[in-house]
């Protein structure tokens, strides 16, 4: 990894990269945590006030579960890994750019499920712009 790219994706990062997409909700549960959601399904979930080193807690595909939590920095998330999410308990290990991916396949996972009327009320997915090396 060099220097130059950045690492990480605070509360508001997070806010800043899918807060307009399609149909995404957010609001406080459990106290403090800042929720993600679309058609009223969960995505993705951190501390709002940035504890907890800032953990990401995210939907992955059931494929990717286990290469995921095999990494350093990343758990199954508590309470809801039987549903195929993690946990990323060390965010300032990976990239910004890839965790920005992760969430939007967490979001286009979340959103496949919904129905498909409402998904058709969503427009397009969304698109992630990726820092080029």
């Amino acid at each position: 990894m060099t220097s130059k790219q950045a690492s990480g994706l605070t509360a508001i990062q997070l806010e800043a990269l899918c807060g307009k997409w399609p149909g995404v909700t957010r609001d406080i549960k459990w106290g403090a945590d800042l929720v993600f959601s679309v058609g009223g399904k969960m995505f993705a979930v951190t501390p709002s006030d940035g504890s907890e080193g800032g953990r990401l807690s995210f939907k992955v595909a059931d494929g990717r579960f286990l290469e995921l939590t095999d990494q350093p920095g990343i758990i199954p998330a508590p309470y809801m890994a039987r549903s195929r999410w993690i946990s990323v308990t060390e965010p300032l290990r990976f990239n910004t750019d890839e965790l920005a991916a992760l969430i939007l396949d967490a979001y286009v996972l979340v959103r496949a499920k919904l129905t498909k009327k409402l998904q058709a009320t969503l427009g397009p997915i969304p698109t992630v712009k990726v820092a080029r090396k």
